[in-house]
């Protein structure tokens, strides 16, 4: 068992890609095409510079022979990180690589911007992808969506193809020259006893190429300025880790106070409901109780109207039992005609 250099950090990636073979070898097996001239940009972007985040970036203009035999150069963009949050990142720097006047190339008939190629190495994996490497490639295609063979070059200067490397789903895999070349950024074989080296069989890697990526880690496993780096992208990770672990609680307070706040708002529009229901049950009691009152104030004056109409009939008999008796009646005849007792006529005469 061999001991090398972890090449996810970005002090080892970087020191692994400075050798021109090894990166001629490596890039050339993910585009699948052979790199006839490479040449690293003066732009390099670490983890441990500036900005102190955890995306390492690298620019190269490669001249690239097609398996027709034509050449022709590109820009090869090529950006690692392990967490799982920096798309918008990627995002702004491929913004900045279209925007870059040193990306554009005059030719006879215009200027035009190198194609760019974008390969990015996560440490993380992507949602329900599980390939270690995918390709993606532009077509140019007409209306019926047939192929066209032809390249432009206004085309090629504004899109681009892409490639992601899915460092968790190594795993182990050679199934070919890029795979057994990649099988030596696999986290297994991460070493026990220091996270900053890989333990791996060299009987696996014989291959002349493999060789060749292998010593070359080796050389950075035992560089003290790689050791002393990888030391600082740990402290460097530790403080984005803690970071994100303090905005993680911040987020899950501020989540559980959301919370809160809803089930109070529902605590309170239960009760502004349930006042709600109660001020309209005592509306519709206040309602009854006025039409009971309407009710008791029309059957008052319906006994008032009745006491007058007896009254008025009180006062018509008594008038009429005084003429009777003038008229030389007797109290009996009186009472026998009006149906009254002799002794109510006695008191209508009285009164």
């Amino acid at each position: 068992m061999t001991l090398i250099a972890n090449p996810i950090y970005d002090s080892v990636f970087k020191y692994l890609m400075e050798d021109d073979r090894v990166a001629k070898i490596l890039l050339s097996a993910l585009l699948k095409k052979e790199i006839v001239e490479l040449q690293m940009r003066r732009q390099e972007y670490s983890a441990m510079q500036q900005t102190r985040i955890s995306m390492f970036r690298m620019d190269f203009t490669a001249r690239i022979r097609e398996a027709n035999g034509e050449e022709h150069l590109v820009m090869i963009e090529l950006q690692k990180t392990w967490l799982a949050t920096e798309t918008l990142r990627f995002r702004q720097y491929l913004g900045t690589q279209y925007l870059n006047k040193e990306n554009m190339r005059e030719e006879d008939n215009g200027t035009y911007g190198l194609p760019i190629i974008s390969i990015y190495i996560l440490g993380h994996k992507l949602g329900e992808l599980h390939e270690p490497v995918v390709y993606v490639r532009r077509r140019y295609l007409n209306y019926d969506d047939c192929v066209i063979e032809h390249r432009d070059k206004f085309i090629e200067s504004l899109t681009h193809d892409s490639i992601i490397i899915q460092i968790p789903y190594l795993k182990g895999r050679t199934r070919n020259h890029l795979e057994r070349l990649l099988n030596l950024f696999d986290q297994d074989y991460i070493y026990h006893a220091d996270d900053h080296l890989l333990e791996i069989d060299e009987n696996k890697f014989t291959g002349k190429d493999e060789q060749l990526l292998m010593n070359r880690l080796l050389k950075a496993g035992v560089a003290p300025e790689i050791r002393r780096a990888m030391d600082v992208e740990d402290e460097i990770l530790s403080e984005i880790e803690k970071r994100d672990t303090i905005i993680m609680r911040k987020e899950e307070e501020i989540v559980k106070k959301e919370e809160e706040i809803v089930k109070k708002d529902e605590e309170i529009v239960k009760k502004d409901e349930e006042i709600v229901k109660k001020e309209e049950e005592i509306v519709k009691k206040d309602e009854e109780i006025v039409k009971k009152e309407e009710e008791i104030v029309k059957k008052e004056e319906e006994i008032v109207k009745k006491d007058e109409e007896l009254e008025k009939k009180d006062e018509i008999i008594r008038e009429a039992v005084r003429m009777l008796s003038q008229a030389g009646l007797s109290v009996d005849e009186i009472a026998r005609k009006f149906s009254l007792s002799p002794e109510s006529v006695n008191h209508l005469l009285n009164e």
